[in-house]
């Protein structure tokens, strides 16, 4: 019963976990955030994508201290279980872990990917049926991806992150000549609140640096391996992001971005690489969202599988149940393909972005009290923890200002996390004291 998982842990390399990370992050980021960021930080999206990859940085330092210390498929639901005595707030964040971490982010790069490839099939509008359809079919394939195994995850990951970034460095090249940088100019930019608000937004971009915590026991020195991983990961998507971003409002004025929405990148492509610049990142918006897709898939079997053997999650999200050994993971993608046929892109990354940094900022609090144990950083762990907390609490209120309904439906999920943990646990506990 237990064969498969050793199995698993021998055939995920470096090279395949920091390739993992790139291919989660860039696909919701530049491709299905930019729009949207530029909705809210105007021509310094740059900037913001600097100080939210600052601030994963110090977030990430938490995580490597936690794998380094405790390695495990669970990743940060495994460091707040060692951070908090409260099961039920461990409980409750490890659903909302899962739903923004994992669901969300996962619907909301599917979505992205439907409507760039319903704009190839049929000049479809962006959200429509065939959209959706599409971001169906690419939730299949990945699932579908990763019940083929690591081998095959780590290979055709490998091959579509290269293609990607030589893709991103002939935009680049291409475009950087011709921008224009009065576009980019202070004077342009919003006020200061918005732009701290607009971190928690970009911080969406990133969030696939987490999915290297979730596959811990898939790499054959964790300890060492796993920072090499998730730093060189957000070192690459940083320095990628901060350069596109660039490009982008360098080049076109901050309304058309917001108007091409997730189409955005091949709209900037086209007035200095042509309509083969158009479609070059048409391709490159195709290949980077079905990675990201399949890298927080991947994840995902291991981390629910992690829970549902801790007793966190129902034991239908593990190996032992009418589902199979992917229990776990073809009910990610069914919720996954819920949301995506249920909600808009604009609320996925609002509310993924304000509970995710909410459950990032309980680990870095964890950190923080755990760090002589950890031996981390005082500084380090104090500076994670006060710069996701004000971030949050800067987003919040710009989401109730700005984004109402988004904002009620952050706390009907978070509503919906504590329902659905009381109800798990008052079942588990209630089959436990049935005599044998």
């Amino acid at each position: 019963m237990s064969e498969p998982v050793p199995a698993a842990k021998a055939h995920l390399s470096v090279r395949g976990a920091i390739v993992l990370g790139v291919g989660a992050m860039v696909g919701a980021g530049i491709f299905a955030l930019l729009g949207q960021a530029g909705a809210v930080a105007g021509s310094a999206v740059w900037l913001s994508f600097l100080l939210a990859g600052i601030m994963c940085t110090a977030l990430g330092y938490t995580l490597v201290k936690f794998a380094m210390r405790w390695p495990s498929s669970g990743g940060i639901i495994v460091y707040l279980s060692h951070g908090f005595r409260s099961r039920r707030l461990v409980g409750v964040a490890a659903w909302l872990g899962y739903l923004t971490a994992i669901v969300v982010v996962g619907a909301m790069v599917a979505a992205s990917f439907g409507d760039y490839a319903a704009d190839v099939i049929a000049d479809g509008p962006s959200g429509g049926w065939l959209s959706k359809v599409c971001a169906v079919l690419l939730i299949a394939f990945g699932t579908w991806l990763t019940i083929a195994g690591p081998r095959l995850v780590d290979s055709v990951q490998s091959v579509i992150v290269g293609l990607l970034l030589v893709v991103f460095a002939v935009f680049i090249v291409g475009t950087f000549s011709q921008v224009d940088f009065a576009l980019l100019a202070p004077s342009t930019y919003p006020s200061v609140n918005d732009i701290i608000a607009s971190i928690a937004l970009t911080f969406f971009a990133f969030l696939g640096f987490a999915v290297i915590s979730f596959v811990g026991d898939d790499l054959p020195e964790p300890r060492r391996q796993m920072p090499i991983a998730l730093y060189a990961a957000l070192a690459i998507t940083t320095v990628l992001y901060v350069l596109v971003a660039v490009c982008v409002f360098g080049t076109l004025p901050v309304d058309e971005v917001v108007a091409a929405g997730p189409r955005a990148l091949a709209v900037a492509a086209e007035p200095t690489l042509g309509q083969a610049g158009y479609t070059m990142m048409t391709i490159a918006a195709l290949l980077a969202t079905s990675s990201s897709v399949t890298a927080i898939l991947y994840s995902s079997r291991a981390l629910t599988g992690a829970l549902a053997d801790s007793g966190t999650f129902p034991p239908a999200f593990g190996s032992r149940t009418r589902l199979g050994s992917h229990g776990g993971l073809l009910i990610t993608a069914g919720l996954t393909i819920l949301f995506v046929t249920v909600l808009g892109l604009g609320a996925l990354a609002s509310v993924g972005s304000a509970v995710s940094l909410a459950v990032f900022l309980l680990v870095a609090i964890a950190a923080f009290r755990l760090r002589s144990e950890l031996n981390a950083s005082t500084l380090l762990t104090a500076a994670a923890t006060v710069i996701s907390a004000v971030v949050l609490a800067w987003f919040v209120v710009d989401l109730f200002r700005a984004q109402r309904r988004s904002f009620w439906f952050m706390i009907v999920l978070i509503v919906l996390a504590v329902v659905v943990d009381v109800v798990w646990t008052r079942r588990r506990q209630s089959a436990q004291d049935q005599p044998a």
